[in-house]
């Protein structure tokens, strides 16, 4: 009998209203830690000038890796991109090859005309752009069913980071991790499953090299990673946010026209 006691009584205190309202307040207590941590990345890249941002221009170089080792040179890039779902990519140093991710659609143009894109390479720029911060927070964000969870200060690359994750309607999930002392995001990874093989993989980026442009904190070294392997690395040159951009900067026949002449 004195066995049975103190199990049926744990098993009383958790079932009671007191057990489960502790577990609530500790549970609402967390999603604030969380939010707060989020409200102050947002106030460091810019507050609601960087909510608002109409666009923005990022150019310089681009390396891959595979194994995490140098696969050839860097290769010069521009990118523009305007909220929500515009995105044009130029490579070379003639920026005669031209990528556009619009909509749910990717198209390449080349001196050979236009074509479309390799669905795997389409599904993964979409699936970056679906699991972006810009994304997290503009959309995420203002969805009262997502869940937010603070998850404690981590180490990114000897800097210490508080950590949040997001968790949509639709069940995906983004995680924060954010400078302690500067707040701005170091780190950003989520999980996705291979529709073929069915195994989960990683995709991270880690922001690294912060200079202030037109009044937004700016990574000028953005690094990619697929399950802990580096397969991307951006140097940026030069960043301009907010520009009058050229109205046929969207046309891809136009993009066909320049890049043919």
């Amino acid at each position: 009998m004195h066995r049975i006691l103190p199990a049926a009584l744990a098993l009383l205190l958790l079932t009671s209203p007191l057990a489960a309202q502790t577990g609530e307040d500790a549970s609402q207590k967390n999603g604030r830690q969380a939010r707060a941590a989020l409200d102050a990345m947002v106030q460091a890249l810019g507050g609601e000038a960087w909510l608002a941002m109409k666009n923005q221009l990022r150019q310089g170089n681009v390396a891959a890796f595979f194994h995490g080792k140098l696969a050839g040179g860097a290769t010069e890039y521009w990118e523009y991109h305007a909220w929500p779902d515009h995105d044009r990519i130029e490579f070379s140093r003639h920026r005669d090859v031209v990528q556009f991710y619009m909509g749910r659609t990717g198209t390449e143009v080349t001196y050979k005309g236009k074509a479309p894109l390799p669905k795997e390479q389409v599904d993964e720029f979409f699936r970056r752009r679906d699991h972006s911060i810009e994304t997290a927070v503009k959309v995420w964000l203002n969805d009262p069913k997502t869940i937010l969870i603070y998850e404690g200060r981590h180490l990114v690359e000897r800097h210490l980071a508080d950590q949040v994750t997001l968790i949509s309607a639709g069940n995906e999930a983004v995680t924060i991790l954010m400078d302690i002392d500067t707040h701005l995001p170091l780190r950003r990874s989520f999980e996705w499953r291979d529709p073929v093989y069915k195994d989960k993989n990683v995709d991270a980026e880690e922001y690294d090299d912060y200079h202030t442009v037109g009044g937004f904190p700016t990574p000028f070294c953005i690094t990619r990673y697929k399950n802990d392997d580096m397969t991307r690395q951006y140097f940026l040159v030069h960043v301009s946010y907010n520009q009058d951009l050229p109205a046929d900067l969207w046309s891809v026949d136009e993009a066909v026209r320049r890049i043919g002449k």
